[in-house]
């Protein structure tokens, strides 16, 4: 069981690892005709119109909504699960907070929640998670196959570990991106980031429009 355990964790390692090489090799194409270079911290330029893309889902109304009806202001994309024990809360809070911090600059970003849990994520059990965590975040759940297709869009790795479990946890990445409506994907962050660093990383976003 341990040696199972093993490979499971060194399979997602690696593939975590190749989608970030693949999403870095996407982003770092054509730096010096970048307009937002500015706003970067040398590790995305222009060439990354591969991250992101067109999805269907479903909103915490039950509505079936698009990309281009989702994405219709700065947005903060994450793509986790309500039953995340620890990394989706803290993460989705701390992307709550920088659309705070940049609400009172004057400046209306939105932050974004996809599960990739939709046999448990209803829109019901969505909008519970985020309205806890502010009533102006965006749940987005859908069927099996609408959330693969957004994930695959976005290069975002999940793995469900023991689905003979009960209480079944996934393997994630952990990126919020940056997308704006006519631009596409504008930058990544990772956990690392600040509320305040993220808010200001937008904000020049923002401003270098």
């Amino acid at each position: 069981m341990q040696q199972m355990t093993r490979i499971y964790a060194g399979t997602a390692v690696l593939l975590i690892a190749a989608l970030l090489g693949g999403l870095l090799f996407f982003v770092t194409v054509g730096k010096e005709r970048d307009p937002y270079s500015t706003c970067r911290q040398g590790q995305i330029a222009t060439g990354a119109g591969s991250v992101g893309g067109p999805f269907t889902l479903v909103n915490e109304a039950g509505i079936s909504v698009t990309d281009k009806d989702v994405i219709s202001k700065p947005s903060l994309i994450y793509f986790g699960y309500t039953f995340c024990p620890d990394v989706c809360p803290i993460d989705n809070a701390r992307n709550a907070e920088a659309t705070d911090i940049l609400e009172k600059r004057g400046l209306d970003v939105q932050s974004v929640f996809i599960s990739v849990d939709p046999k448990r994520d209803t829109p019901s059990v969505l909008r519970a998670f985020t309205q806890n965590l502010s009533p102006k975040m965006i749940g987005l759940t859908g069927s099996e196959d609408q959330v693969k297709a957004a994930a695959k869009e976005y290069h975002v790795y999940y793995h469900i570990q023991d689905p003979t479990q009960k209480y079944y946890l996934f393997d994630h990445s952990t990126y919020t991106y940056l997308m704006m409506p006519g631009k596409g994907f504008l930058d990544f962050f990772r956990r690392d980031v600040s509320p305040q660093q993220m808010a200001d990383r937008v904000a020049c976003f923002m401003g270098a429009r």
